[in-house]
């Protein structure tokens, strides 16, 4: 299961790396980006505010609220195998959907760790190899509006959004974001209406979770 997951997480490197370079970084700055951050919905977040022109705080901004539920992530698995202070940077650093997913899909404490592992350092080395692998192509093709690029990264989210829309809940709070996002988009600079539709969403959450029957 974990490797599973690195071959088919891996692969998504190559299209990070293309649109990293079109949106205008270099092929270091793209494979850097892949290796210190490396949480692909926050690194597509960031290269598409950048792609558009706008500020390195707001990219910085819409990818840290993407990659809120990282944190999430982390404390589930540290209560699940309570890492030594040695540990913990690793652990933290290789935590994303698919080690998550590998390790509580397991029952034995082992398997739950090896899953961790297998699909955490597997997805690292591939999706930073395919990275690489995509920049150098991007790189190489020039002029990123003569091959549709400039326009992939929707494309890039899409891909992430669709699979998440299982239930009328989740329709519901991505279609209100979406306007609200689009709404913010004539009056603020490029990367605010992300965090726009981020932070509706989240209140949206809140006030669901709040009116649930308890």
């Amino acid at each position: 299961m974990g490797l599973s997951l690195a071959v088919a997480t891996g692969l998504y490197g190559i299209s990070f790396g293309a649109l990293a370079v079109a949106a205008g970084l270099s092929v270091a700055q793209t494979t850097a980006l892949s290796a210190l951050m490396f949480t692909g919905g926050s690194q597509f977040a960031f290269i598409g505010v950048v792609g558009a022109g706008g500020s390195l705080p707001s990219a910085f901004g819409a990818a840290t609220l993407l990659g809120v539920r990282n944190a999430v992530y982390g404390m589930q698995i540290a209560s699940m195998f309570r890492p030594g202070p040695g540990l913990i940077p690793v652990q933290a650093q290789l935590t994303i959907d698919e080690s998550t997913a590998a390790a509580i899909a397991q029952d034995l404490p082992a398997e739950q760790r090896r899953g961790f592992w297998t699909a955490g350092i597997g997805v690292y080395v591939l999706w930073n190899l395919f990275t690489l692998a995509g920049a150098l192509g991007g790189n190489a093709l020039g002029d990123p509006t003569a091959w549709g690029l400039d326009g992939a990264a929707v494309a890039a989210f899409v891909g992430l959004l669709w699979p998440r829309l299982r239930h009328r809940d989740a329709w519901a709070v991505a279609v209100v974001a979406a306007v609200a996002a689009l709404l913010a988009v004539p009056a603020t600079p490029a990367g605010v209406p992300i965090m726009i539709a981020a932070a509706t969403a989240g209140v949206m959450a809140i006030t669901r979770r709040g009116a649930a029957p308890r």
